[in-house]
């Protein structure tokens, strides 16, 4: 499909599309609007940003525009999201869309108050875009009826099983109508997610747009070996080197994410934190600082990420590689968005090598080594033949001969003073 208007859309919802400057549609929504305009389930395999909102809002809309709403305005499509920000996101999309219709949504998520969503509630929508958890909690208190769905979305399916939400998502399965269409979003296919989808996809149509397809070459990539004790000097040279306008910081904790943030402001650089910890109110004003250009830097866990759709993003940091090598493109793909290029830099230190040889395994490639920097470590370079996964590093491996012996030998006999206080230091 070369353009919308071939699509099956009607003149009101292409009216919107046009106003946001689309021209043509991308993979996904070519391959996934007309099989959800022909009532088929579809089992999608796409990350954020590859225009999959759209894939699915638009048809929704359409089938919607064909049917009246009931007088009561019942909740005819469902959208499951595993995060507050990435929900915001798309009810967003779905206001951008309906701009010219008349179709009422609302998005509800924990962490803000109740009260307004209930009252939008109350008043009768369409579309209802939900985290699992607030939705399970309104529908507890009788607030929310999904007994009249005719369309249910989950979207980031694999990010749901990695937030515990399995659970609410079955409990969220069994109070829906039989006869409804489904579909499924995730950026990764493991078992758990195929074996989701064949419980309640029914005859489904599979897009494939695995992260291996999807990787672009406008991005430019990069590793650096490094000390771990290192990594903060590091990203600290390259921020100041390259000018950095606007980026994004992944680290493997939250924890992580808070100290790194004040490691940088005391090299006066600009960051904000964003992860699961964080208040809703401090995440959508990180967010907003990031997305107005007043904070350059956002240090960001995986879970948190998933809200972070920004235009612009030139740089992407992965401080600590992922240990799923899908996580690493999902990273990446941050940068060199409608056509523009970026550049995603990775730290590897001696206990994340076995991740990079399954993130290369993965892309199908090497990534360029940059080691002309002072932090240059060479015994984190993976070993010939090196299996993927984490690799342990014990804490004495840089030590010497001498004292790793003496370590070993610590539990053996009572050693003189100055041996006992060195071990003690060491535990």
């Amino acid at each position: 499909m070369s353009n919308f208007e071939s699509l099956g859309l009607s003149d009101k919802l292409l009216r919107a599309i046009k106003n946001e400057g689309y021209e043509s549609p991308t993979p996904v929504q070519a391959l996934a609007i007309p099989l959800l305009l022909k009532g088929r389930d579809v089992l999608g395999v796409a990350q954020t940003g590859t225009g999959k909102t759209a894939a699915f809002a638009l048809p929704i809309l359409q089938k919607l525009l064909d049917k009246k709403p009931s007088q009561n305005r019942n909740i005819r499509a469902l959208v499951l999201s595993p995060t507050r920000e990435l929900a915001a996101q798309i009810d967003e999309r779905f206001s951008v869309y309906s701009q010219y219709i008349d179709m009422r949504h609302k998005v509800i998520f924990g962490g803000v108050s109740q009260k307004p969503q209930v009252q939008s509630l109350r008043r009768g929508i369409d579309v209802l875009v939900a985290t699992p958890g607030r939705l399970l909690d309104l529908i507890q208190q009788g607030h929310v009826d999904l007994g009249h769905v005719e369309f249910f979305v989950l979207d980031e399916a694999d990010r749901m099983l990695d937030m515990g939400f399995i659970r609410d998502i079955k409990k969220v399965l069994k109070l829906l109508p039989r006869q409804r269409q489904n579909l499924l979003f995730s950026a990764t296919m493991p078992s758990s997610i195929a074996n989701l989808a064949n419980s309640f996809l029914k005859n489904a149509e599979m897009i494939d747009l695995s992260p291996k397809e999807i990787t672009v070459d406008r991005i430019e990539q990069a590793i650096l070996f490094v000390r771990k004790e290192d990594k903060r000097k590091l990203i600290v040279d390259l921020i100041k080197e390259n000018e950095v306008k606007r980026g994004i910081i992944f680290t493997r904790t939250k924890h992580g994410a808070n100290k790194l943030v004040k490691q940088l402001d005391k090299a006066h650089i600009g960051a904000l934190a964003i992860h699961g910890n964080k208040s809703q109110g401090a995440r959508t004003k990180a967010l907003a600082q990031f997305k107005n250009g007043s904070t350059p830097l956002l240090v960001a866990t995986d879970i948190a990420s998933r809200g972070i759709d920004v235009e612009d993003v030139t740089h992407v940091f992965n401080y600590d590689l992922p240990n799923e090598p899908e996580s690493y493109v999902h990273r990446i793909g941050r940068t060199a968005r409608a056509g523009k290029s970026g550049i995603a830099y990775g730290f590897c230190d001696d206990s994340e090598s076995g991740y990079l040889v399954g993130i290369q395994r993965l892309i199908g490639k090497s990534i360029p080594v940059i080691d002309d920097h002072p932090y240059h470590f060479a015994k984190a370079i993976p070993k010939p033949n090196q299996k993927p996964g984490k690799i342990k590093v014990s804490k004495k491996s840089h030590d010497s001969k001498q004292n790793t012996n003496q370590s070993n030998n610590r539990h053996r006999s009572r050693r003189s003073g100055k041996n006992n206080n060195n071990n003690n230091n060491k535990r």
